[in-house]
């Protein structure tokens, strides 16, 4: 009896204490992990979050970027620190939601993380060097049917949603082009703009710089829906391949062992965030659109995404098999 009566006391201490540090949270500075290299889409989002964050929440925040392996190390990262609320993770579903399906990874999607919030969806672009004889997606097949294996595409690095996002346009289109992994979205668009790959099925942030200054040219966006953010380019499902639809979004994410207390804290402050005027305007200036899910919708969000990507991914075998 006296050990049931000290297992059960110490329980509710530790329990109590968990309460007592989620009711002081948060009281040092925040670090927001970015899994890609600063200046793409990503980066651009946690930069609005945390300042946002830091006046919500009244503690620095600061944004550190760990680029590699598309999204992969720095989302590995987050799940492997201390679940304290004080490292957290600006995730994406490359790295959340496709990567695991695709390849071995050291973190479960579902149960190595405590998701927040969605904060913010965008569409991918497809851009390709002016210099190539493709103006429209039918140009891009036609071209790449004829030249297999000739055009090549930079990606945010193996196994993220820009690489994939190809392997299942060429599964579905018969085509086969040349993978190009880079550290992030911005310099796998960069890398489109100087010649040294051909194309990319890139963020709406990282293209539309580009296509303003006519160094790279857009052919169309990959969503279901034309994006109110560059309504002229149709997409991908209306041109050459109906049905295909991809979109990439960004959420805050904490480690699995952070007490519920800190991520409520968070939710509310994230749901807040999402009717700021201000923070509308900042997610549109870079083509992005602003969400928020509770966690409980951000969780089932993500157990139904790697059902469907296992899905698609196994399309993608079989078409290579053919």
């Amino acid at each position: 009896m006296m050990r049931i009566a000290a297992a059960i006391l110490s329980a509710g201490m530790a329990l109590s204490a968990t309460a007592a540090s989620a009711q002081e949270w948060p009281s040092k500075t925040i670090k927001l992990i970015v899994p890609y290299a600063p200046g793409g889409y990503t980066d651009s989002v946690a930069r609005i979050t945390a300042r946002y964050l830091e006046k919500e929440l009244g503690q620095t925040v600061i944004v550190d970027n760990r680029a590699g392996g598309g999204g992969i190390v720095g989302s590995d990262l987050v799940a492997k620190s201390p679940g304290d609320g004080y490292t957290l993770c600006i995730c994406s579903v490359g790295a959340i939601s496709v990567a695991p399906v695709a390849q071995t990874t050291s973190y479960d999607p579902v149960k190595s993380f405590k998701p927040v919030s969605v904060v913010s969806t965008i569409p991918q672009t497809v851009i390709v060097n002016p210099s190539l004889p493709i103006n429209t997606m039918q140009d891009l097949v036609a071209y790449a049917k004829a030249n297999p294996g000739k055009l090549s595409y930079g990606s945010s690095g193996a196994g993220g949603l820009m690489h994939y996002s190809v392997q299942l346009f060429d599964a579905r289109n018969g085509t086969k082009m040349t993978h190009v992994p880079f550290k992030g979205g911005s310099p796998a668009t960069a890398a489109v703009v100087s010649g040294e790959v051909n194309l990319s099925f890139t963020n709406m942030t990282d293209a539309l710089p580009q296509m303003e200054a006519s160094k790279v040219r857009a052919l169309a966006v990959t969503s279901a829906k034309r994006n109110e953010f560059a309504p002229q380019l149709p997409t991908v499902s209306e041109t050459v391949t109906p049905g295909y639809s991809v979109e990439s979004w960004n959420g805050v994410m904490a480690p699995a062992s952070t007490p519920d207390p800190i991520v409520a804290k968070l939710s509310d402050a994230l749901k807040k965030m999402a009717g700021d005027p201000e923070v509308k305007k900042s997610m549109a200036v870079v083509g992005a659109s602003t969400v928020f899910t509770t966690p409980e919708e951000y969780k089932a969000q993500i157990a139904a995404e790697v059902e469907q990507w296992r899905e698609l991914l196994k399309e993608i075998a079989e078409k290579k098999k053919d």
